[in-house]
């Protein structure tokens, strides 16, 4: 099946200023996810969906496709949305929403979450993967839990499944899973999803994804082997990725990330 991956990055992140613009291995982040996706392949054709016109230059100079968006969108859903109506990005089977502060997404993450459409198990397909009891307590890392048939009950930054009794605490380890934040949708479900008023459970958790889950829609969650190294969202957050960027650059091999640690030519 065809797919069209979308990469929204907003410019006015307010924890990390310009985030898509700041510099990882010297190059901005949003050109470093493309790249990731492109070296993982899922895709059929793969573009930034941006608010400002400095991401879009900046995407034009490292010859990564882009596209305008309105300013006002309230998730990046709704700027995928956009993108994909446009009539050159008609046809696809599948449309994936990849976020532009994840340099380090995983290719399970993604072949994951596309399965999940492409296979026709569900309309909108997300992964998630066992975790450590130790994320329950930060709110930082969204957590899932699913049904017997692997379909999303509720998404939150609150510890869930919540331990009620310690003496429990052996049924809890295998309960744990956290979200990774790549969506997968049939282009119906996808503007059908935008149709839909946000959510206050969306608004109170700042979780897009409660949106169609609020509304009764089904939401199918694949196991991944692990979580990706975590989205850039702070200052820290940016300096250990540069880090990391530079270990791997020294000890990477072919079947690595290293092939986007060299810069690309500039337009």
């Amino acid at each position: 099946m065809s797919v069209l991956t979308v990469i929204p990055a907003r410019l006015g992140a307010t924890r990390l200023p310009r985030k898509p613009l700041r510099l990882l291995g010297g190059v901005p982040v949003v050109v470093r996810v493309y790249q990731r996706v492109q070296l993982i392949g899922v895709s059929d054709t793969c573009v930034v969906a941006t608010d400002h016109q400095d991401i879009l230059d900046a995407c034009r100079d490292f010859n990564v496709p882009a596209v305008l968006t309105a300013s006002n969108h309230p998730s990046g859903t709704d700027r995928v949305a956009e993108v994909a109506a446009l009539a050159r990005y008609q046809g696809f089977d599948v449309v994936l929403n990849v976020q532009g502060d994840e340099p380090f997404v995983t290719a399970d993450a993604l072949h994951g979450a596309v399965h999940q459409v492409a296979s026709g198990l569900a309309e909108i397909g997300t992964v998630a993967a066992m975790a450590p009891d130790e994320i329950l307590k930060r709110p930082d890392v969204v957590k899932v839990v699913r049904d017997n048939q692997g379909f999303a009950l509720y998404f939150s930054r609150a510890p869930i499944p919540f331990l009620r009794d310690p003496s429990d605490a052996s049924l809890l380890s295998a309960l744990v899973r956290q979200h990774v934040g790549v969506y997968a949708y049939t282009p119906l479900a996808l503007r059908e999803w935008v149709k839909l008023p946000p959510h206050p459970l969306e608004l109170v958790e700042r979780l897009e994804q409660l949106r169609p889950l609020a509304h009764g829609w089904r939401i199918a969650v694949a196991d991944v082997a692990a979580a990706p190294a975590g989205g850039i969202d702070t200052e820290e957050d940016l300096a250990q990725a540069n880090a990391r960027w530079m270990h791997d650059d020294i000890h990477a091999t072919a079947t690595g990330i290293a092939f986007s640690n060299q810069i690309p030519s500039t337009a």
